[in-house]
C-alpha cells in the first residue's frame, strides 16, 4: 500500500471523465474559473487540470468529430484514489491516480494503465484511456512518470501538494516535488528537469507501480471482492508520445503482470534499424530545421507559423549556420538546400519536416532539449551544463518573481515543460544576431562532443534504451506517417523491426497516413484540413487487443491505413477507415 493516499468522490455535477464539464464545457475557450484566483481550491484545480489536459491532447473543435464520429465524454460517476509513489532508489516521487467507476465490473476485472503524454501531469492521459475504459467498467490508473507540472517557486519557497494546492517547502509533508534547493536559488524548479532521477530511464517501472497502486485502490473500493491481483485482474497499458514509449518500456519488464499494450506515436529508442534517441534528432532539428524548411515550397507547410513572419528569422538561421561551417551556400536558397539535404541524409522525410514546422514555430525543439539535457545529466537546480534555467519573465525575457495568480495555475495548466503558463527559459547565452544559436549549439554538443557533461548526458540517454517485450505479449504500435515531433523512422519503425528480428511475433504495427503528432492542433484550420486524428486509431487498437484477450479474434495484422484530413468540411467516418 502506498501512503499517504487521498480519496475523493465524483458524482452528480462532477464526474471522472470531464469533471462535470461535458463536451461543451471542455470545448469552452475560457478555462473553468476560480472563485479566488490567488487561492484556488483542490476541486477547482482538478476541474481545470482535466479541462487543460483534454484540450492538450484531443481535437475538440466542433468539426473535429470528437463525440460524434469517435470518442465519448459520457458522465461516469466514481471515486479517485491518488498518492505519491516512489521507486526504489529515486530521489523524488511520481504521482499515481486511479479512477474507479461506480459501475466497475467485478465479474470482468479490468485496469487500464495510462502514463501521461509528454511531460504532462497526472491527468495527462485522460483523453487517451478514460473515454475507452471508464464507460466499460474498467478502472484507469494514471502516472506522471516522474515529470508533470509540480513546479516549485524557488523565490517563494512554495511547491505543490498531493491535492494540487500550494505547500511550503520544509513544512508540507505531501509535496509532489521537494528538490534540493541550493542557497540563493531563484526562479522555478521543474520536476522533469531537476528531480536528478532521469525519470525516462524508469518509465516502465512507473507504469508497473501505477498498476500495483490500482490493485490496492480496488481493494479499498471493493473490500468484499478483494484481493485484486495481477492473476485475477486484466491489465492493459496504453499511452501516446512519451506515454507510448513508457508502455513499451513496461512491456519489457519481467513477469506476466501485463496482458496487452497499445503504444501510440511512441517516443522509444532502440539501437539499429535507424533508431535514434529524441535528444539526437531533436537537437539536430532545433539547429537545422528552421533553415531547411525554406527549401520546401511555402504551400507545402501548414500554418501556423505564418511563412511571411518567420521567413526572415529562418533566413538568418541559414546565414549563421553557414558562418559556423555547419552548412554550405552563398545565398539563402543554397543554404536552405544544404540544411535540407543534411536532414534528409540522417533520415528525415519530407512529411516529418512539413509537420515539424509547428515545433519550430512554437520553439518546441529548444524547450525539449533544455529540459531533457538536465534530466539525462541528473543536473540539480542551477547546475544545467549549458547554464539554462527557468523563471517567470518580464517582456524583455529577464527573470522576475512569479505572482500568486501565476503560481496558482501551474499545476492545473502547465504541460510540464517550459516555456508556457508564465514560466520561460532563461538562456545565458542569448546574443544577436541569431539569439538562440549559441545555446542550441551547446545543447547539441552534449550529444555530439566530448567532456564530462556530455558523458553524463549520453549515459542518461543510454539508460533509456528499450528492450523487447515479453515473448507472447500482444503489442499494437500505432503511428502517423507524418509525425514531425517523434518521426516513426527513428522510433516506432526501428522498434518493430527489432521486435521482428528477435522473434516477437505478437507485435503489430499500424501506420496511419496523414497522421501527425498533435491531435489538439487539428483545431487549427490548416492542420485539420491536412491531417487525420490519431486518437480514433488508439481507441480502435484498444478494441482489437481487448477482443483478442477475450478470445473473440486474433491479433490484428500490420496495416497501412489510408486516413486523411477533413479538408474544408467536418470529419466524417469515411476519412477514418479502420483496418
Amino acid at each position: 500500500m502506498i501512503e499517504p493516499q487521498r480519496v475523493t468522490e465524483h458524482r452528480g455535477s462532477d464526474d471522472l471523465l470531464s469533471a462535470g464539464l461535458g463536451l461543451d464545457g471542455l470545448r469552452a475557450m475560457a478555462p473553468p474559473a476560480f472563485a479566488d484566483a490567488a487561492h484556488p481550491t483542490a476541486a477547482e484545480l482538478r476541474r481545470r487540470a482535466i479541462w487543460s489536459n483534454w484540450r492538450g491532447i484531443a481535437d475538440l473543435s466542433p468539426g473535429g468529430g470528437y463525440g460524434s464520429v469517435y470518442g465519448s465524454v459520457v458522465a461516469v460517476p466514481g471515486r479517485e484514489y491518488s498518492a505519491l509513489a516512489t521507486l526504489p532508489g529515486a530521489k523524488q516521487p511520481h504521482r499515481v491516480l486511479v479512477q474507479v467507476p461506480d459501475a466497475f465490473d467485478l465479474d470482468k476485472r479490468c485496469v487500464v494503465v495510462a502514463p501521461a503524454s509528454g511531460s504532462r501531469g497526472v491527468y495527462g492521459a485522460i483523453a487517451v484511456a478514460g473515454p475507452w475504459a471508464l464507460p466499460k467498467g474498467c478502472a484507469v490508473a494514471y502516472t506522471d512518470k516522474g515529470a508533470g507540472s509540480d513546479y516549485v517557486d524557488l523565490d517563494a519557497g512554495i511547491g505543490v501538494r498531493l491535492d494540487g494546492t500550494p505547500g511550503r517547502i520544509g513544512e508540507a509533508t505531501d509535496l509532489a516535488f521537494a528538490p534540493e534547493v541550493p542557497a540563493g536559488a531563484t526562479g522555478v524548479a521543474v520536476k522533469h528537469a531537476h528531480s536528478q532521477d532521469n525519470p525516462e530511464a524508469d518509465w516502465g517501472r512507473h507504469v508497473k507501480q501505477a498498476a500495483e497502486f490500482a490493485l490496492s485502490a480496488l481493494g479499498r473500493a471493493f473490500p468484499q471482492a478483494a484481493p485484486f491481483t495481477f492473476d485475477n485482474t486484466r491489465v492493459i497499458a496504453v499511452g501516446i508520445s512519451n506515454g507510448g514509449g513508457a508502455v513499451l518500456r513496461a512491456a519489457e519488464l519481467d513477469g506476466d503482470w501485463l496482458d496487452a499494450v497499445v503504444a501510440g506515436e511512441p517516443n522509444v529508442f532502440v539501437d539499429g534499424h535507424g533508431g535514434r534517441p529524441l535528444y539526437d534528432f531533436g537537437t539536430e532539428a532545433a539547429l537545422l530545421m528552421p533553415c531547411a524548411l525554406l527549401h520546401l515550397p511555402a504551400e507545402r507547410l501548414p500554418q501556423p507559423p505564418l511563412r511571411a513572419q518567420v521567413e526572415p528569422v529562418w533566413a538568418a538561421r541559414c546565414a549563421t549556420l553557414q558562418a559556423a561551417g555547419m552548412i554550405t551556400g552563398a545565398d539563402t536558397a543554397t543554404q536552405a538546400r544544404s540544411a535540407y539535404e543534411r536532414m534528409r541524409a540522417t533520415g528525415w522525410t519530407d512529411e516529418a519536416l512539413q509537420a515539424g514546422a509547428l515545433s519550430v514555430g512554437f520553439d518546441l525543439w529548444r524547450s525539449v532539449a533544455v529540459t531533457y539535457a538536465s534530466a539525462y545529466g541528473r543536473s540539480g537546480i542551477g547546475a544545467h551544463p549549458c547554464g539554462f534555467a527557468f523563471s517567470a519573465q518580464n517582456p524583455d525575457f529577464s527573470p522576475r518573481a512569479a505572482t500568486d495568480a501565476e503560481r496558482g495555475v501551474w499545476w492545473s495548466d502547465a504541460a510540464g515543460i517550459p516555456p508556457g503558463n508564465g514560466v520561460g527559459i532563461v538562456d545565458p547565452k542569448l546574443a544577436p544576431p541569431d539569439f538562440t544559436l549559441a545555446g542550441l549549439r551547446c545543447l547539441r554538443d552534449l550529444y555530439a562532443e566530448k567532456g564530462e557533461a556530455a558523458d553524463r548526458v549520453r549515459a542518461g540517454i543510454a539508460a533509456t534504451r528499450a528492450a523487447m517485450p515479453r515473448a507472447g505479449l500482444p503489442v499494437l504500435v500505432v503511428h502517423g506517417t507524418d509525425d514531425g515531433l517523434v518521426p516513426p523512422a527513428f522510433t516506432s519503425a526501428p522498434y518493430v523491426a527489432t521486435a521482428r528480428a528477435e522473434g516477437r511475433d505478437q507485435v503489430r504495427y499500424w501506420r496511419v497516413r496523414n497522421g501527425e503528432h498533435f491531435d489538439a492542433f487539428l483545431a487549427l484550420p490548416a492542420y485539420g484540413a491536412r491531417y487525420a486524428p490519431m486518437l480514433p486509431y488508439v481507441y480502435a487498437a484498444l478494441d482489437r487487443v481487448a477482443a483478442h484477450l477475450d478470445g473473440q479474434a486474433a491479433m490484428p495484422g500490420d496495416a497501412v491505413i489510408e486516413a486523411r484530413g477533413r479538408g474544408t468540411g467536418a470529419v466524417d467516418q469515411a476519412q477514418l477507415p479502420l483496418p
